[in-house]
């Protein structure tokens, strides 16, 4: 069965923290280990609502302020370097654009609500993918076979047809469990070069 889509995943593979130094400064500033920051922005419950729909992306940083006690200004400075060093990878988005119209293009990621609005109006990402999946706005996150399903059936798909492409292995593994070709993100140049190797020919 021909493949007719490939999938990418935002966070870790289209997006990517380039350097950690704001997030340093700000675990040296309170007294944090090194992680730990990241740990209380994406680890806490109210975190985890956010990705399926049920907190705002203002409620995890209100949490964030609690458990930190931080004042407004500095939760604002602190919201700024926190995601200072994030960086699109244009190369690899240029690599999805590319595949275009030969084979339909998504995004299926675990994120925030307001994910669509950051991918479209400050990565530039929307015109490179048919679809975004958006694990806010369904009310189910990966690795759950739900948003995979949803993703297909927005393509018009089946699990057979389609490429999926993601940094973390339980989300690749719960793809290939499907009957997708899964390729785990590594580097830019890896994931290219898997992509084209299931693709065959018809790669760009």
């Amino acid at each position: 069965m021909a493949v007719q889509a490939v999938i990418f995943d935002m966070g870790g593979v289209l997006l990517r923290s380039e350097s950690e130094s704001g997030r340093r400064k700000w675990e040296q500033r309170l007294g944090l280990a090194e992680g730990e920051l990241a740990a209380i922005v994406f680890n806490s419950p109210v975190s985890q609502k956010a990705t399926v729909g049920l907190a705002t992306d203002e409620d995890v940083w209100a949490h964030v302020a609690s458990r930190l006690g931080l004042d407004d200004e500095t939760l604002r400075q602190l919201r700024r370097d926190f995601w200072s060093g994030d960086r699109a990878d244009a190369e690899l988005a240029g690599f999805l654009r590319s595949l275009r119209p030969r084979y339909k293009t998504a995004i299926l990621s675990n994120a925030w609500p307001g994910a669509r609005k950051a991918l479209t109006e400050r990565w530039g990402l929307a015109d490179a993918v048919d679809e975004m999946i958006i694990s806010a706005e369904e009310g189910v996150a990966k690795p759950d076979p739900a948003i995979y399903h949803i993703a297909l059936q927005r393509l018009g798909v089946r699990p057979a047809e389609a490429v999926f492409v993601d940094d973390m292995a339980a989300n690749v593994e719960a793809a290939r469990a499907l009957g997708m070709y899964a390729v785990q993100f590594r580097t830019r140049e890896q994931t290219i070069a898997d992509v084209r190797h299931i693709l065959g020919g018809d790669a760009p």
